[in-house]
C-alpha cells in the first residue's frame, strides 16, 4: 500500500468501518407483588415511546451507579444497590436532532426499587408506569429488550 493510500485508510476509512459503538447504562427497575415481579417503564422525552431508565457514561461512576443515577433523575427510583453485573445488553439507534442515527450498545443492570419520589428531577416530563415483565416487552420497541424483559 502507498504511503498516501495508508494515510487515507489510516486517518479516514478505519475510523468510519470500525467506529466504536457509543455505550449506555440502564436501569431495569422491578419490584415484587402478591401478582408476581412488576417493571418500571417511562417515557421517553422526545417521542413519548415506553423505554427504560437509561443514560450515558458518568465520570466517576460505573454502569451499576450510572444506571442507578439515570433512575432517580428520570423516574424517581430509590434502591439501596443495583446489581454490579448487567443482567443483559440490547442495542439500538439513538437518532439526533439532525438526524443521524448512532448505533448505541446499552448495559441493562438490575434495580430492586425501594421507594419511588414523585418529586425527581424529570418529573412531569415523563410518565411513569408499573407492568408486568410481559406486557412491558409488548410496550417497548427494541427487541432485544423485550427478550431481556420477558426473562424477569
Amino acid at each position: 500500500m502507498t504511503k498516501w493510500l495508508r494515510k487515507i485508510w489510516d486517518e479516514v476509512a478505519r475510523p468510519i468501518f470500525l467506529r466504536p459503538q457509543r455505550v449506555q447504562f440502564a436501569a431495569l427497575c422491578t419490584r415484587e407483588t402478591p401478582n408476581g415481579p412488576e417493571v418500571l417503564l417511562i417515557t421517553s422525552r422526545d417521542t413519548g415511546r415506553w423505554i427504560i431508565p437509561k443514560g450515558w457514561p458518568v465520570d466517576g461512576m460505573d454502569g451499576a451507579e450510572t444506571a442507578l443515577q439515570e433512575a432517580w433523575e428520570e423516574a424517581g427510583v430509590r434502591a439501596p444497590n443495583p446489581s454490579k453485573e448487567p443482567i443483559g445488553h440490547y442495542t439500538y439507534d439513538k437518532i439526533l436532532n439532525d438526524g443521524t442515527a448512532y448505533p448505541v450498545l446499552t448495559s441493562v443492570y438490575r434495580v430492586d426499587v425501594q421507594d419511588l419520589e414523585d418529586d425527581f428531577p424529570e418529573a412531569g416530563k415523563r410518565e411513569r408506569v408499573w407492568v408486568s415483565p410481559s406486557t412491558a416487552a409488548d410496550r417497548v420497541n427494541e427487541p432485544e429488550l423485550r427478550d431481556l424483559l420477558l426473562q424477569v
